[in-house]
């Protein structure tokens, strides 16, 4: 038995592809579950037409990220209020190149110096480990405080249904 109408795959293209804007306030939310709900968009996977190949995710603006929170029993912090013992012991590394240039940040240090850093690595490790990894990453704008630079784009919110393990 012959099928004569063959079915066929639409593959998105970078030339037909328009990526969205969205807009989210980071004010309270969990670091790592917010995290991969943020890379779930960045790679596109919340779309039909999501391509492994082709960088098909949207924008994200977060701001607020200096009041993102880390689960795990509360700590008296003088200048955050949702600082968490798991927050306490977190470290951060980073190599400088020259012998010796292993630098470890405690996560206390990481947020008074660069909130915004703490959710950037969040989401780069559950990006896909490949070339369009940085082009995803790139499409992440992260600001501290409740202004943002991006409203030209006009930004929508993002949708609730892609947020739904975050609070």
């Amino acid at each position: 038995m012959a099928v004569d109408i063959a079915q066929r795959t639409s593959v998105a293209k970078n030339e037909t592809f328009e990526p969205q804007w969205y807009h989210i306030d980071g004010e309270g939310q969990i670091v790592g579950r917010f995290a991969s709900a943020l890379a779930m968009v960045l790679m596109g996977k919340h779309k039909a037409t999501y391509t492994a190949h082709v960088n098909t995710g949207d924008f994200v603006v977060v701001t607020n990220v200096d009041k993102v929170r880390f689960t795990g029993a509360e700590m008296a912090h003088d200048s955050h209020p949702n600082f968490t013992t798991k927050m306490a012991n977190k470290t951060y590394e980073h190599y400088t190149g020259y012998p010796s240039g292993r630098r470890i940040t405690t996560g206390s240090a990481m947020l008074e110096k660069h909130p915004e850093k703490i959710l950037q690595e969040a989401v780069r490790r559950m990006l896909p480990k490949n070339k369009l990894a940085k082009s995803m990453l790139m499409r992440l704008k992260l600001h501290v405080g409740s202004e943002h630079p991006h409203q030209s784009q006009n930004p929508q919110p993002l949708p609730e249904h892609l947020l739904t393990r975050c609070k």
